[in-house]
């Protein structure tokens, strides 16, 4: 049985449009972590971390990596 709320949530919010990695790297920035941190969290290269925090900013219509966390968990996409 699925929750009506939840169905009804996840047609609006349609599928992500986020690359897998990008959720990956927004997911290790949700506590605020530089991405210094982020990036060792991964095992990435601090300049991987920037560029999949700017692209899911910008797929998110957000304006910082906040608000990008907060779009995409309010949309079911985290």
């Amino acid at each position: 049985m699925v929750d009506p709320g939840l169905a009804t949530d996840s047609l609006v919010a349609g599928d992500s449009p986020l690359t897998a990695r990008e959720t990956d790297v927004l997911r290790a920035s949700r506590d605020g972590a530089p991405v210094a941190r982020i990036a060792a969290r991964l095992f990435l290269s601090e300049g991987t971390v920037r560029n999949h925090l700017s692209a899911a900013i910008g797929k998110t219509g957000a304006t910082n990596r906040a608000e990008a966390v907060i779009t995409a968990e309010g949309n079911g996409w985290l």
